[in-house]
Parts: structure tokens; C-alpha cells; sequence
């Protein structure tokens, strides 16, 4: 029991920092309809930013003021960048967030070297929450479980219960109407292209310290946020939220039991060329597990768990 629930937790607290990432870039495919590639960019950024400012200020003002800082630069990048090549179509978009993608690299390499950078969990949040038997769960994995939380709380209030969500959902799906009743669609859409890479810095605030801040780590969840969008259906925040918990929950718990997979009854020839992957254990596949998700979902259903758009 003791395992299950520590692990559970755990789970939780990776699910709901994917979603942080991912529904962000939902957000921004919805709008533009086109995979932004540099996204997982806007992660690194927040998690070097709030480095830089909370070694002068302190982790706190760093958690207000990363997400904003790099809010903003998203929404230049909007406005100065991705507004221009839109006019000529998906593939320069395409190209242009791949390219900007590697920039960020090379300007974070630039400024803070390649090596990790000392950005660690402050003072305050550096402790045990509670202890269970003998396993204790540490006060910065449930001060991400919050956050996350509450911004899940938030976003959600934002579309469904303000003007402003009801005027940003209908921009998304019906633009040429809302200008029409007067609304500045460009506008609109900067502050959601703004809004979704402050979500990704927000989660590279909270998680470069509790992982590792360094040059890498941008590479690290592109490739799997990706995953959580295509699984969970292209513009749909519902199934974003929905696979980015499975995918917290699949790799928590296979890391954490770690057999192999032969003691889970599976069995073929001693001779035979899969023998060698029986004595793999479910911790060395865990990294695979996202993208054997990805695969199946492709052949089974490929919109998605709640995916709508054709395009």
C-alpha cells in the first residue's frame, strides 16, 4: 500500500508537469495549426531565467517573474516571427520554430555555458512532506503537485468561466466571426502563442531544480510532449490531460517495480532473437513506453483519445 501510494504520487506529480508542457502547445496548435516545434525551448528558457533571477532575488519573485519574462518573448516571437512566415503556409512555420528551436540552444550555451548550471530547490521547500513507513515524500514533489494543480484549476476557469476564454475559444475555432463582432484576432492570438510558452516556462521553473538544468534538457521532453499531444488528440486539452497523467503513471510505476519482463510470464525459445529483450527490465524500457503508446494509438485511433481536427 505504502508503495502504491508513494508511487501514485509521484506519478501524479510527473502527469500534471507534463500537462503544464503540453497544454501549451495545445493551445498554440490549436491556433495555429502547426506543431510548434521550439516549445520544449520555451521550458529551458523559464528553468535558466529563473536561475538567473533567483540567484539575485530568490526562488520566489523567480517563479512569478520567469513564466512573464519568457511569456513575453513568446509573444514577440509571435508577433515578429511566426505572423510573417504564416502567410506562406505550414511548412515555413515548420521551419521556423525548428530553427528557433536550435537558436535557443545556442544562445543559452552562449550565455550560461554547456554545462549544468547549481539551480536548486530553495531552502523552505527542501524537506519531507510526510513519511509513510519508511518512505518519506519530499516537500518540493508536493509543491509541484500544487502548482500544477493550480494552474490546471486556472486554465480551465479562464476558458470556460471569463469573456476573455469564451472570446480565446472562439478565436481558435471561428476567427473571421470574432473579428467580425470586433475582436483583434492577431492580438488574441499573441497572447495565447505568449500565454502557452509561459506555461512551459512555469514548468521548467518547477522542474529544472528537481531534475537538472542544463543545455540537454529542451531535447530531453521535446520528443515526449509531442507524444502527450498526438495521444491525446491534436488541439484538445481534455486529451492532453488525460495522457499526460497515463504517461506519468506508466513510466512512475514501470521505473519504480523494475522486473524484468521475463517474470511477467513472458517466454519464447532460449535460442530464439527476442531472448535477449526478456532479460531487459521494465525500468530500461520506460523511456520506450511513451512512444510504443504513440504507435498504438496511431494504428487503433489516429485522432487521437479526444481528438476533432482534420488538419
Amino acid at each position: 500500500m505504502e508503495f502504491a501510494l508513494i508511487t501514485f504520487l509521484n506519478g501524479l506529480g510527473y502527469g500534471f508537469l507534463l500537462f503544464l508542457l503540453s497544454s501549451g502547445l495545445t493551445l498554440i496548435y490549436s491556433m495555429m495549426g502547426v506543431p510548434n516545434f521550439a516549445h520544449a525551448s520555451f521550458y529551458m528558457l523559464g528553468a535558466y531565467v529563473a536561475y538567473a533571477i533567483a540567484g539575485v532575488l530568490g526562488f520566489w519573485p523567480a517563479l512569478l517573474i520567469a513564466p512573464l519574462v519568457v511569456g513575453v518573448a513568446g509573444a514577440l516571437v509571435e508577433h515578429y516571427g511566426l505572423r510573417i512566415v504564416h502567410r506562406y503556409g505550414h511548412v515555413p512555420e515548420l521551419l521556423f520554430t525548428f530553427g528557433l528551436s536550435y537558436l535557443v540552444v545556442e544562445l543559452v550555451q552562449l550565455v550560461w555555458g554547456r554545462a549544468p548550471v547549481p539551480y536548486r530547490i530553495p531552502p523552505a521547500l527542501d524537506g519531507t512532506l510526510f513519511t509513510l513507513y519508511t518512505t518519506a515524500f519530499p516537500v518540493y514533489r508536493g509543491f509541484m503537485l500544487l502548482v500544477a494543480a493550480l494552474m490546471l484549476l486556472a486554465l480551465w476557469l479562464l476558458l470556460r468561466h471569463t469573456r476573455i476564454g469564451l472570446v480565446i475559444q472562439a478565436a481558435l475555432t471561428h476567427p473571421q466571426m470574432v473579428e467580425a463582432l470586433g475582436h483583434n484576432v492577431p492580438r488574441v492570438f499573441m497572447l495565447v502563442f505568449g500565454g502557452g510558452c509561459a506555461l512551459a516556462a512555469l514548468a521548467g521553473v518547477i522542474g529544472g531544480n528537481a531534475f537538472v538544468t542544463e543545455p540537454g534538457m529542451a531535447a530531453a521532453v521535446g520528443s515526449i510532449i509531442f507524444v502527450v499531444v498526438v495521444v491525446g488528440g491534436l488541439g484538445s486539452l481534455a486529451g492532453a490531460f488525460i495522457t499526460s497523467l497515463l504517461i506519468g503513471m506508466m513510466q512512475t510505476f514501470a521505473v519504480a517495480l523494475d522486473v524484468s519482463l521475463a517474470s511477467l510470464g513472458l517466454s519464447v525459445a532460449p535460442d530464439s532473437a527476442l531472448a535477449p529483450l526478456l532479460r531487459l527490465t521494465l525500468a530500461q524500457v520506460a523511456p520506450v513506453l511513451p512512444y510504443l503508446l504513440l504507435v498504438v494509438m496511431l494504428i487503433v485511433r489516429p485522432k487521437g483519445l479526444m481528438g476533432q481536427r482534420e488538419g
